[in-house]
């Protein structure tokens, strides 16, 4: 008898910690801003946003007062952060701008006139009340004479309170501001001129017509 009840208790515990409802997912889903800029961009592939390793877990993380960063296994991002950061931050810059801006790997058969890579240092909801994200980006272009940007971003967002679904709005909002901010090519640092023409690719040789042989 015994036996039984303990195992009927041990079914219960499993499936109350294996309730899905206990656990909250949060979406990164930045809001329509409005913002329209002129297209600086053209087409351009964007390779996969670089996270700090906290931003990138599955779990919401925050700054407590004591400086550390905590989480909590029952409140979760619903996607992948660095897959739902890339995408959301593509869409939004095309949006914005009316640019082709795609995340890697860019699926169209002409291939994009530019690159734009982003490296996240900080995105965290602090303990002063805010969410930061800050960090930088840089856009390529391989063509003579084409402006390479290499310029960086520090966003704050006031948080409306501590819980997870205001951290999640807080971070679509910046993510909004940094599209803005790409899209338009500004934030402090400094536009490169590629001095050269790129080395033509193995395909592009190849592609090339044969010269008519001498005397046809």
């Amino acid at each position: 008898m015994r036996l039984i009840l303990a195992s009927a208790a041990c079914l219960a515990l499993l499936g109350a910690c294996s309730n899905g409802e206990k656990t909250a997912r949060y979406l990164i889903d930045p809001p329509d801003s409005g913002q329209r800029v002129a297209d600086r961009l053209g087409t351009a592939e964007l390779k996969d946003v670089s996270l700090p390793d906290y931003a990138a877990g599955d779990e919401v993380s925050w700054q407590t007062a004591d400086g550390a960063v905590r989480s909590n296994t029952k409140q979760l991002w619903a996607d992948d952060p660095q897959r739902a950061f890339t995408l959301t931050l593509a869409r939004t810059i095309s949006d914005i701008s009316g640019a082709t801006v795609i995340a890697e790997p860019w699926p169209l058969s002409e291939p994009p006139r530019r690159t734009l890579e982003v490296r996240v240092e900080k995105a965290l909801a602090l303990a002063d009340g805010s969410y930061r994200l800050s960090g930088r980006y840089f856009v390529g272009d391989s063509a003579a004479g084409g402006a390479n940007q290499a310029r960086s971003f520090d966003i704050r967002i006031p948080l409306a309170d501590a819980g997870p679904a205001a951290i999640a709005r807080a971070q679509s909002q910046a993510i909004a501001q940094l599209a803005g901010q790409i899209a338009t090519l500004s934030g402090p640092g400094r536009s490169i001129r590629t001095s050269s023409a790129p080395m033509p690719r193995i395909d592009d040789i190849f592609s090339q017509p044969l010269p008519p042989l001498e005397g046809s």
